[in-house]
């Protein structure tokens, strides 16, 4: 299994995130409720600790190590592609990661949780035969404990921001297809610019897993980039473009990149596992105002066309995504239209670095 080679240099400069527990948020903690909704309305990260999810991550870990050191050959049978497509192996070098178009020096495997949710039966796409071999032992389990990790804690948001009960988890059912995946990352050692470039996530919750560092964030009101400290134990966990939608921007996507780990950790490869929670791919991205009365008085006081796409959960993922495939570069527009609901002024202002 992938572990931590290297300890987290202390003169590195970081960035606290608050630390949740998952276990009190599930017993309806009122205290811990409130935590975790400073987090996402002031930072849009926190650390979630207590969430159960250890051992399943620990197979991730391991099924992604296998699977990302197959062959090349093996692995571009299942490369996603140019066309926006999600699912499957992004080969390195295929996105870029700024303006200027510097290319990714990242690979990684996107498994659809609509895949694990039917299998044997395959509703998007196949997959290595490293994976279909742990999908019942690890893939399966990871994914389903995890929607139910993200569920618990949207359930909370819903209630803060006093939505109808039930309304965030409805547009999350599993009564169509969605973009919700499983993430195994893969970055070689010895690094020196951005694995993963500026971004906020394209949908609704991320709950992540990293080792060794590299993973940093803007915080809000800066433009200096921070490292934020795996912390043993611990899961990563962050608003996406989805939620801050819904939420009409009271909830923070913020943005974050990948750059390579600090210090003696730069010496070796970094893994990460990471699902992502979207909506059903039918659902139109835009505010819930009509349903919360604090959502409504939000948007009366911003552009509502900020917090009303006008396209679908899928739309929205598919263009990102295209944008981001170096094939589709057309200048530095295109990579302006990849990043996400950030400001863009603020976007602009931050996307070389």
């Amino acid at each position: 299994m992938p572990g931590l080679t290297a300890p987290f240099p202390d003169d590195v400069p970081v960035h606290p995130l608050p630390v949740i527990d998952y276990e009190l948020l599930r017993q309806g903690d009122r205290q811990e409720a409130y935590k975790l909704w400073t987090a996402g309305t002031e930072q849009g990260f926190w650390y979630l600790g207590n969430h159960g999810v250890d051992e399943e991550v620990n197979g991730m870990f391991d099924m992604g190590a296998e699977t990302l050191d197959l062959p090349l050959e093996e692995k571009m049978r299942f490369e996603q592609g140019d066309s926006g497509d999600s699912f499957g192996y992004k080969a390195k070098g295929t996105i870029q990661t700024d303006a200027n178009g510097t290319r990714d020096n990242v690979e990684f495997l996107n498994i659809a949780q609509d895949d694990a949710q039917s299998w044997p039966k395959s509703t998007h796409r196949t997959y290595p035969s490293t994976v279909t071999a742990r999908m019942s032992s690890t893939i399966i389990p990871f994914v389903q404990k995890s929607m139910e990790v993200n569920m618990t804690m949207l359930a909370v948001f819903e209630r803060q921001l006093g939505l109808p009960r039930g309304e965030l988890l409805r547009l999350h059912s599993q009564e169509g297809p969605c973009g919700g995946e499983a993430r195994c990352v893969k970055t070689p050692p010895n690094q020196s610019t951005a694995g993963i470039g500026a971004h906020t996530d394209f949908g609704t919750l991320t709950f992540l897993h990293n080792r060794l560092g590299g993973l940093q964030v803007l915080p809000p009101g800066s433009q200096r980039w921070l490292y934020i400290k795996p912390l043993p134990g611990h899961a990563v966990c962050n608003i996406g473009d989805a939620l801050s939608i819904f939420s009409g921007g009271i909830l923070r996507s913020a943005l974050h990149r990948v750059m390579p780990p600090p210090g003696a950790q730069s010496r070796f490869e970094r893994y990460s596992v990471a699902f992502f929670t979207r909506p059903r791919n039918s659902v139109v991205l835009r505010h819930l105002g009509q349903k919360s009365d604090m959502i409504a008085r939000t948007i009366a006081k911003a552009p509502e066309s900020e917090f009303d796409t006008g396209t679908t959960s899928a739309e929205w993922v598919a263009r990102r995504i295209r944008k981001l495939r170096l094939k589709n570069r057309q200048g530095p527009e295109t990579w302006y239209a990849s990043l996400g609901t950030e400001h863009i002024a603020r976007r602009t202002g931050s996307s070389g670095a």
